[in-house]
């Protein structure tokens, strides 16, 4: 069972059925989509219908999607594209690791960057992000939903401040784990620059696009051929594209009822583990995305729980970064303040189209079995875990 669908989830049986029949077309597909014969225009078929159905997914010009490799991809294009030297760049301590990384290098390149902190649930303040912006500011980035522990941040709103302080700044948003869920209109937005990810809606892996606002002039990350409107060199990945453009329309005429099948599948399961394994540490916020539960065991560890679960068929995370010798608090939870007791037993359990009530309830007694078995150790070879369950930042059960 996957439990870890933030990090990858399952390919729909639509999108692989129609992958396979495409695969079996044979050569019409195996063509480059830049080529001016028959082959090459069927090929281009395949990615400009992909490329309506994600502009209808996401509330864009159909000529604002360029499609990528992935957010990771995006997300560099548009950071490394704003974050020349001398450049001022602001965004978020809980970015995904992607945005962080990138900017990161546009610093070592003589950029200047801010990174703005959140609450204890992982909320940006807007007054407190746009306090950071100057006028001269390039960039401006705030993920959408954060993948870890799910909280939502209100980007429409800090876009505007953004914009009433530097008109020219760059607006741009990591919408990868928003987009199943949420209903985005970029148009309305405020935003000139928006990434999601194909294989978080039942996509092939490896597909991703960059909504970019009509007239941005942002430089290509890569250089070669004029693809993507010379937004994007390279090869387009015709069959991946394919899958992305299926899955956007397939998201798109059920994200909603899908929104409230999984808030419903998420209380179910902290329900469950708030029952069978208190005490315990819910994190987030309340106003988070129906996709992820992340929760904390104060005295336990996190690593620990996951190669339980894993032996029990159930894949999961701890949210946590894995460093020689145990785990580390990850970057999201040191931006909470989440006590070092319960930031050692984080634990992210995450799911997409697929989860079912049934699912759920087993997922509830792997865990339960594995909390229990973690107890049981520390108890009999370290002492005994803390057993009040009590935590400032987050709500405890």
């Amino acid at each position: 069972m996957n439990l870890d669908q933030h990090a990858g989830g399952r390919v729909r049986p639509e999108v692989a059925e129609e992958v396979a029949r495409l695969l079996r077309e044979g050569a019409a597909t195996l063509a480059n989509p830049s080529s001016a014969h028959a082959d090459g225009r069927r090929a281009r078929a395949l990615v400009e219908a992909a490329r309506e159905e994600v502009a209808a997914l996401v509330g864009a010009r159909v000529s604002e999607v360029v499609f990528t490799s992935g957010a990771t991809e995006s997300n560099a294009t548009v950071v490394r594209g704003a974050g020349r030297a001398g450049a001022h760049l602001v965004s978020t301590a809980i970015e995904h690791v992607s945005v962080l990384r990138a900017l990161d290098a546009a610093g070592a390149d003589g950029a200047t960057v801010s990174l703005v902190g959140t609450d204890a649930e992982g909320r940006v303040d807007p007054a407190r992000f746009a306090a950071e912006v100057r006028e001269e500011t390039a960039l401006a980035s705030v993920g959408w939903a954060n993948g870890e522990i799910g909280t939502l941040q209100p980007v429409a709103e800090i876009a505007a401040l953004v914009r009433a302080v530097a008109p020219g700044a760059i607006v741009h948003s990591d919408a990868v784990q928003a987009v199943a869920t949420r209903a985005i209109d970029f148009g309305a937005s405020g935003l000139d620059a928006l990434s999601i990810a194909g294989h978080k809606l039942g996509a092939l892996p490896g597909t991703g696009a960059l909504v970019l606002r009509a007239g941005l002039d942002l430089p290509a990350l890569l250089h070669g051929g004029p693809h993507e409107r010379g937004r994007r060199a390279g090869t387009e990945n015709v069959f991946g594209i394919a899958s992305f453009g299926l899955a956007a329309r397939l998201a798109r005429g059920e994200r909603e009822a899908f929104r409230r099948r999984a808030a419903g599948l998420v209380e179910r399961l902290w329900a469950g583990i708030a029952t069978s394994c208190a005490p315990v540490v819910r994190l987030g916020a309340r106003e988070s995305v129906p996709t992820v539960l992340a929760v904390a065991f104060a005295g336990l560890r996190g690593d620990a729980l996951v190669a339980a679960l894993d032996l029990a068929g159930v894949a999961a995370s701890t949210g946590a970064a894995c460093a020689a010798g145990g785990s580390e608090p990850s970057h999201v939870q040191r931006a909470i303040g989440l006590p070092p007791d319960l930031a050692s037993g984080a634990l992210r359990l995450s799911f997409g189209w697929s989860m079912d009530e049934a699912s759920v309830d087993r997922a509830v007694g792997a865990v339960a079995d594995a909390v229990a078995l973690a107890r049981r150790a520390v108890a009999a070879g370290r002492g005994v875990a803390r057993s009040d369950g009590r935590v400032g930042p987050s709500r405890a059960a």
